[in-house]
């Protein structure tokens, strides 16, 4: 896809939105089952099962998905999407690329351990890795929308409203 296949693709949605606002108010959803054999959650990710479980630093087995590795995972596929849009909108040709993320953890916080210990991360680390010709004033401006337009960068880096509920069934 180029510039122009792009910017055709995009055009009637940004009119759509700039009309009528709320049209661009979209809920995405997600949900999972509790395991009831062992301490995990089976996710639909509406391509397959995916079967989260306790971080081996937290006693699990290691078979199961991580989901701190999966929010990594979202970060990286969000991120790589939203450079190569933005790359194709400002046409600076990637000959190839690589997006990585790496976030620092202390267990001791999510195990009670040390109730002064951070639960989450306390660090993430985004790297992208592009090979192109292209200046690198292009370059800096290629990094700066897409750490503006990557929806899960941003929804980490402004954190949204969180709201949470328990309901007995």
């Amino acid at each position: 896809m180029d510039a122009t296949e792009l910017r055709a693709l995009q055009a009637p949605l940004k009119d759509r939105y700039k009309d009528t606002p709320d049209a661009a108010l979209i809920t995405l959803k997600a949900a999972g089952t509790l395991d009831d054999q062992s301490i995990a959650c089976k996710v639909e990710t509406g391509r397959a099962l995916a079967v989260a479980g306790l971080h081996p630093a937290t006693g699990g087995s290691g078979h199961e998905l991580c989901s701190g590795d999966m929010l990594l995972e979202a970060l990286v596929a969000c991120a790589g999407v939203t450079l190569k849009a933005v790359a194709t909108a400002l046409e600076i040709p990637l000959k190839s690329g690589k997006v990585s993320a790496e976030g620092d953890l202390d267990f001791r916080g999510t195990l009670g351990v040390d109730k002064g210990a951070p639960v989450g991360f306390r660090s993430i680390r985004l790297k992208f890795e592009v090979e192109t010709d292209a200046p690198q004033d292009k370059i800096d401006t290629l990094l700066k929308l897409t750490e503006r337009y990557c929806v899960v960068f941003q929804t980490i880096n402004t954190k949204p409203q969180l709201d949470v509920s328990i309901a007995k069934v």
